[in-house]
């Protein structure tokens, strides 16, 4: 099984034993969890792989949990990679893909990571757990949570997407409501969770569900048959499946898997929403707090991110950037994506493809580069936001259909 070895500040680097029950690093950092690769290498090979699980699970010696029982898994992760030729060609590009983490359980890549959280939660002996979130991490820890017998406790923003509210209270959990942004959900949990006697599983606050994110790296190394592509187009609110992917690179180069070659990693935001962007853009190591948050992609919807620092350094060492679209942009690439491929994505991915078009636009990405775009969710999840697009039902023109639909 696994190959942990320790945990690891993001900051002070600080070590930290395994089998502890621990959030943030006591200076306030991120904690990261690190393996013994030179042992993993020795009994653990690229091979190993024809005979393992299809789901995130197949690389068990890089993730954290040491026991079998408690390893809790709905079928999560190996999502397929999709040549897009017709949006490719659209654009302008030769060789575009998207990996689709809608196929998940819980129509999201969030499955991946609240997966392995949940289960150290299990394996540590963890009973309670709190979220705040803008969406789909509460889907899917309700999920996780509700297959381990765990209670969980959820604060979502009042305007998430319905799909979100019903999917977390059909799991059972215990959903709280709150009038701001995911922000304003984080400051309740961390003022509750003492008394409560909740373990927080927030977006970095805890180290285990950027493992479960990370495996989108390796399994993009593995699809291509470990050669990596030279752009990655990722939608980043928390950013941490930009970090864990990034963390992932780092781990097959010690393996021996991959070589020292890494993807451009382009960081996209919305323009009402994008702290990244800024401090990018002004040279910063860190971001500031954006005010006045907005967008109809509720997980891009982050005003500050904490692993700012991670993400800001992996694009500027990939020789990456980070870039914002507008809203009307993302949806308008949403449907252009469906009507090209067939596929029909969160407008997170959606925020991917306009994206693109403008860095092959301005030059700079090249028409031949190898680029993987990473749809985060399902398209269904969203059909208040796709429901603008389009009329509402009515009429006798079948290309005006679209809307939310209600029985007349």
């Amino acid at each position: 099984m696994t190959t942990l070895s320790h945990l690891e500040c993001s900051r002070c680097h600080k070590r930290y034993d395994p089998g502890q029950v621990l959030n943030l690093c006591e200076c306030g950092g991120p904690l990261l969890v690190r393996y013994d690769l030179d042992k993993a290498r020795q009994n653990w090979s690229r091979e190993w792989l024809m005979r393992a699980p299809s789901t995130m699970w197949r690389y068990a010696p890089v993730l954290p949990v040491s026991k079998p029982e408690a390893m809790i898994s709905l079928g999560e992760g190996f999502t397929p990679l999709v040549r897009t030729k017709r949006l490719g060609a659209q654009l302008g590009c030769s060789q575009l893909w998207v990996k689709d983490e809608g196929l998940n359980p819980t129509g999201s890549f969030k499955a991946r990571g609240l997966s392995c959280a949940i289960s150290m939660c299990v394996e540590l002996g963890v009973r309670k757990v709190a979220v705040p979130s803008a969406g789909n991490a509460a889907g899917a820890m309700a999920a996780y949570a509700a297959a381990a017998g765990l209670e969980a406790h959820i604060f979502m923003p009042r305007d998430v997407p319905q799909s979100n509210y019903i999917e977390c209270k059909s799991f059972g959990a215990k959903v709280t409501l709150v009038d701001g942004l995911i922000s304003d959900c984080g400051r309740i949990v961390g003022e509750r969770k003492q008394a409560e006697g909740w373990f927080e599983v927030s977006t970095l606050k805890e180290p285990y569900r950027i493992e479960g994110k990370k495996t989108m790296g390796y399994e993009v190394a593995e699809q291509f048959r470990w050669e990596l592509p030279d752009v990655i187009f990722y939608p980043t609110g928390g950013g941490v499946g930009l970090i864990g992917m990034w963390k992932a690179f780092e781990e097959m180069e010690a393996l021996g898997w991959i070589s020292s070659k890494r993807p451009k990693m382009i960081a996209v935001q919305v323009e009402g929403c994008r702290p990244v962007v800024r401090a990018y853009e002004q040279g910063k190591d860190v971001s500031e707090f954006w005010q006045n948050a907005h967008t109809v992609a509720s997980g891009l919807r982050v005003p500050k991110p904490l692993g700012d620092f991670l993400i800001l350094d992996a694009v500027r060492k990939s020789a990456g950037c980070a870039i914002a679209v507008s809203d009307d942009d993302m949806m308008t690439a949403g449907v252009q994506l469906a009507t090209a491929e067939g596929m029909f994505v969160a407008p997170e991915g959606a925020a991917c493809v306009a994206a693109l078009r403008q860095l092959l636009q301005n030059g700079f990405l090249k028409p031949d580069e190898r680029i993987v775009i990473y749809n985060t969710g399902s398209g269904l999840k969203y059909l208040e936001a796709y429901s603008t697009r389009f009329p509402r039902y009515g009429g006798t023109d079948g290309d005006k259909l679209g809307g939310l639909i209600t029985p007349r």
